[in-house]
C-alpha cells in the first residue's frame, strides 16, 4: 500500500489531470450552448442548435488570468486547451476556467456577452462561490478598458456572466439554479427604468447532485456529462440519445480520460478513507480506554504510563472527550 506522501503526489497529478479534461469537456461549443439556454436570459428562447452558431471562436480555457494588469496579456481570438492552476492554492495566478464571447441580435444590433464558465467540485470551499463569482464578474467588467469601451465611453460595456458549476452539492440543495444580478428598485418612483443601463453583471449558480430527483434538462445532462461513476460507453450512449449531443470533435475520446481519470482518483480516495478509516478506529478504541481509566481516578501521568502513550496524545484525546 501506498505510504501518504506517494498517494497524495499520484492524487495530485490525477486531478490536474482530470480538470484538465474536465474543461475541455465543458468547453465544447454543444455544452456551452446547453449552458447558455438555461443560464443566460438572453438564449432561453433559442434552441442548442442556434445557441451554438451564436459562439465565438474565442473559447478559452485557463488562459486568461484574473489579476488586475494581467487579463488582457492573453486575450486572444484562438481555441485552446491548455490548463494551469494557482501555482499555490490560494496565492500566485489566478485563471477563469473558460472565458469565451456570445453574439445575439436585438432591435437589428449585434450585441456582444462576455461569459465565464467555472467547475467547483467542492460547495464549500472555504469562502462563498459567490462572492468569488462577483469579484470575477466585476474583473471581466473593469477588464474591458480598453479593448471594448475607452476613455468615458461606459455605455459599450458588455454584459457579463460568471457561471459556477457545482458538484458534490449537499443533500439539502440537491439540483438547484440561482441567479445573482443587478435590479432597480425605486424608493421614490420617478427614474425611468432603463434595464440595458444597469443589467451588466450576472453570477449564475448550477448545483448538481447524483441522487436530487428534482432539476431540468441542464441538471440532468451535467449530471451525466460530469458524472465519476458512469462508465465512458453508457455516458456517451446517454448523451447521444437524451440530450441529442453527438460525439463529435474527439469529445468521446476526452469523456474516455475523464472517466478513467476519475475512477483512479475515486480508487485513491477510498484507499486514503481506509488509512483514515482505520486510524480513527485506534484512536476511538484509545479514548474508550482513557474514558475508564479517567473515572478511576487515574492522572494524565498515570494513563499515558499504563497506555504506553506519550502525555501530549493523552491531553489532546482528553480534550476531544471534553
Amino acid at each position: 500500500m501506498k505510504n501518504e506522501l506517494a498517494g497524495d503526489i499520484a492524487l495530485a497529478k490525477g486531478k490536474i489531470q482530470y480538470d484538465t479534461y474536465c474543461k475541455r469537456i465543458l468547453a465544447n461549443k454543444i455544452i456551452l450552448a446547453w449552458i447558455l439556454k438555461y443560464a443566460a436570459e438572453e438564449f432561453v428562447d433559442m434552441d442548442i442548435g442556434q445557441i451554438k452558431e451564436c459562439i465565438g471562436t474565442d473559447i478559452q480555457v485557463s488562459e486568461v488570468n484574473v489579476l488586475p494588469g494581467r487579463t488582457n496579456i492573453s486575450w486572444t481570438e484562438r481555441i485552446t486547451g491548455e490548463s494551469e492552476e494557482d501555482s499555490v492554492p490560494g496565492e500566485g495566478e489566478l485563471y477563469y476556467d473558460i472565458r469565451f464571447s456570445v453574439y445575439y441580435a436585438r432591435q437589428k444590433q449585434r450585441i456582444k456577452l462576455i461569459i465565464n464558465v467555472e467547475a467547483q467540485k467542492e460547495f464549500n470551499p472555504g469562502y462563498s462561490i459567490i462572492t468569488r463569482g462577483i469579484f470575477y464578474g466585476a474583473r471581466m467588467i473593469s477588464a474591458q478598458k480598453g479593448t471594448e469601451f475607452a476613455g468615458r465611453d461606459y455605455d459599450n460595456i458588455r454584459k457579463v456572466y460568471s457561471i459556477w458549476i457545482c458538484m458534490n452539492t449537499p443533500d439539502y440543495i440537491g439540483n438547484a439554479i440561482s441567479f445573482y444580478n443587478i435590479q432597480k428598485r425605486d424608493v421614490i418612483p420617478g427614474i425611468p427604468d432603463e434595464k440595458e443601463a444597469y443589467d451588466k453583471i450576472s453570477v449564475v449558480m448550477i448545483c448538481l447532485n447524483a441522487k436530487s430527483e428534482k432539476g431540468n434538462r441542464l441538471t440532468k445532462m451535467l449530471g451525466v456529462l460530469l458524472s465519476p461513476r458512469l462508465e465512458t460507453q453508457a455516458k456517451i450512449h446517454r448523451l447521444e440519445h437524451e440530450f441529442d449531443i453527438p460525439m463529435e470533435n474527439d469529445m468521446g475520446e476526452e469523456l474516455n480520460q475523464m472517466c478513467n481519470l476519475s475512477d483512479y482518483v475515486e480508487e485513491l480516495g477510498i484507499e486514503k478513507g481506509i488509512e483514515k478509516g482505520i486510524e480513527k478506529g485506534i484512536e476511538k478504541h484509545l479514548g474508550q480506554q482513557v474514558k475508564k481509566k479517567l473515572a478511576k481516578g487515574r492522572s494524565v501521568e498515570e494513563i499515558a504510563d499504563e497506555l504506553e502513550e506519550d502525555e501530549a496524545t493523552i491531553r489532546r484525546i482528553l480534550k476531544n472527550i471534553e
